[in-house]
């Protein structure tokens, strides 16, 4: 006779309540990270990989903070640290520049555009920031997404230079050393 077939002992993540295949796409999967691997480290090894080469950094950080490292390099290398924010999967996204950048861009070779991007890392609504400019230089002026589904405001006409004096005057908190044109596809001071 055949022997009956016996029962699959499934296991289940006991963070998250799914089988350790799926934590993955479940909604807790970094809460789940340190139960896989312990208990199933053969299903993520990358998480093993990561779990090692963060105990690897902290250890780094621990020699750092002991003053091991060499003199000359301590100061530069916190700056850095403050710069650097690791995402998922330990790659690394550094912090954005506080820098407002000005293009003009021509198009049917007559009428131009000017671009202002960044005005929001200074804390100004981008809405109200393009509505003042268009009041100001009587013209259109909007918020759109740019290329790099960041949004920018658009105003109509070339207003690049006259455009430095209104920023400066109107949120003190950007400085003109913070303003940049963008001239030959290269990054000019605006000071």
């Amino acid at each position: 006779m055949a022997e009956k077939p016996q029962p699959v002992v499934v296991q289940y993540c006991q963070v998250c309540g799914l089988p350790p295949e799926y934590c993955e796409f479940g909604p807790e999967f970094e809460k789940c990270k340190p139960w896989l691997i312990q208990n199933a480290p053969d299903l993520y090894p990358d998480l093993l990989k990561a779990a090692n080469a963060n105990e690897a950094d902290k250890v780094a950080d621990q020699l750092q903070s002991t003053g091991i490292s060499s003199a000359d390099s301590g100061g530069s290398s916190e700056a850095k640290q403050e710069e650097v924010k690791r995402l998922p999967g330990g790659k690394i996204k550094k912090k954005e520049k506080k820098e407002v950048i000005i293009e003009k861009v021509v198009r049917n070779k007559r009428k131009c555009i000017t671009t202002v991007k960044g005005l929001e890392l200074f804390g100004v609504k981008l809405s109200d920031a393009s509505k003042k400019l268009g009041k100001k230089f009587a013209t259109g002026a909007s918020v759109v997404k740019g290329p790099t589904d960041k949004e920018q405001i658009d105003v109509q006409g070339d207003i690049s230079y006259d455009i430095v004096e209104f920023i400066t005057e109107t949120w003190p908190d950007v400085l003109e050393t913070s303003i940049f044109f963008i001239e030959d596809g290269k990054k000019v001071p605006a000071a």
